[in-house]
């Protein structure tokens, strides 16, 4: 092959390779996936034994918790709650008061709220709540790209204490699992609002 071809091929290439970058640039949008959610339905959790009845979604499962950081937890009466299609799970943890310090179980409510995320939240707001059962409690919602947005408690002050938290097996993003939590900030509420003490 000539010096002359071989010149001209290396021309063609290069022109070739230029006009392929004059093509015009296409804008993706930033999104996500699209979710399909399920249907709000409810189902009662009344087990023989317990301390507490509610309802809780369909779409999801309760199953006993059987540890707590490598030990048992201290009572039977601890749950999580399951919704495997988001990759979420409700811990609830139950406590006698009479066996605890009132004071010392509601500052540890507390404490699990806003000692654990106040670095990474960009926001916590605790409000009072009275359901119309009249179980009283404190929820928390915190903004940012904490390991949990939602996390609650509930008591009659005088045997009953009942905390939980909503949790994903993903790691934090407040954008991309903000429309899961909203979705399921209500089924919370319904348990919440369902809630009755034996």
């Amino acid at each position: 092959m000539s010096t002359l071809r071989i010149l001209l091929l290396c021309i063609m290439v290069v022109t070739v390779l230029i006009s392929a970058c004059n093509s015009p640039y296409t804008f993706k949008k930033k999104g996500y996936f699209h979710i399909d959610f399920p249907e709000k339905k409810y189902q009662m959790f009344d087990q023989p034994g317990y301390p507490y009845t509610f309802e809780y979604p369909v779409y999801s499962q309760v199953v006993k918790d059987s540890t707590f950081f490598d030990a048992r937890p201290e009572n039977d009466w601890w749950i999580n709650i399951d919704v495997p299609r988001f990759g979420g799970r409700i811990y609830i943890s139950y406590k006698e008061v009479g066996k605890n310090n009132f004071d010392s179980l509601v500052n540890d409510g507390f404490k699990m709220a806003y000692k654990q995320h106040t670095d990474i939240s960009t926001g916590i707001n605790d409000s009072l709540m009275k359901t119309p059962n009249g179980v009283e409690g404190i929820y928390f919602s915190l903004r940012g790209n904490t390991a949990t947005a939602n996390q609650f408690f509930l008591t009659d002050s005088t045997k009953h204490f009942l905390r939980g938290a909503l949790y994903f097996n993903t790691s934090p993003n407040e954008d991309s699992l903000g429309i899961v939590n909203d979705f399921l900030q209500e089924d919370l509420h319904h348990l919440i609002n369902t809630l009755r003490w034996r």
